[in-house]
C-alpha cells in the first residue's frame, strides 16, 4: 500500500502550535515564534481567535476577531519594534508660582 503525498497548503499563514509562552506560525512556509512577552495582545486570546489570521498582503497580518494588525517585519525582528518607548527622564513638574497681591 502506498501513502498519498500530502496536499498543497491552502493558506499562506497558519498557527501551528500554542504554548503558555507564545505560539508558532507558518507564514508562507517560514516558521516564526511569537512570544507573549513580545506580543502581549495575544496572551488572553482564545485558540479560535489566534488561528483566525489573514495574510492581507506580503508583509501584513490581520486577526479580525482580535482587531490586531502586525507587519511580518515586527514578527521577524521584534527587538526593532519595542513595546515601551524610551523616554528621557525629566525633572518633576512643579506648580507655577502665582504672585498674589499684598494687602
Amino acid at each position: 500500500m502506498k501513502s498519498v503525498k500530502p496536499g498543497k497548503r491552502t493558506s499562506p499563514v497558519e498557527v501551528t502550535n500554542v504554548s503558555v509562552h507564545g505560539f508558532w506560525m507558518l507564514i508562507e512556509g517560514k516558521e516564526h515564534f511569537l512570544s507573549f512577552e513580545n506580543f502581549p495582545w495575544f496572551k488572553d486570546a482564545a485558540i479560535a481567535q489566534l488561528v483566525n489570521v489573514e495574510l492581507q498582503s506580503a508583509k501584513h497580518l490581520y486577526w479580525p476577531d482580535l482587531d490586531i494588525d502586525l507587519s511580518t517585519e515586527s514578527i521577524e525582528f521584534p527587538d526593532q519594534f519595542p513595546l515601551v518607548s524610551k523616554v528621557r527622564l525629566n525633572k518633576p513638574l512643579q506648580r507655577p508660582r502665582v504672585k498674589t497681591a499684598r494687602r
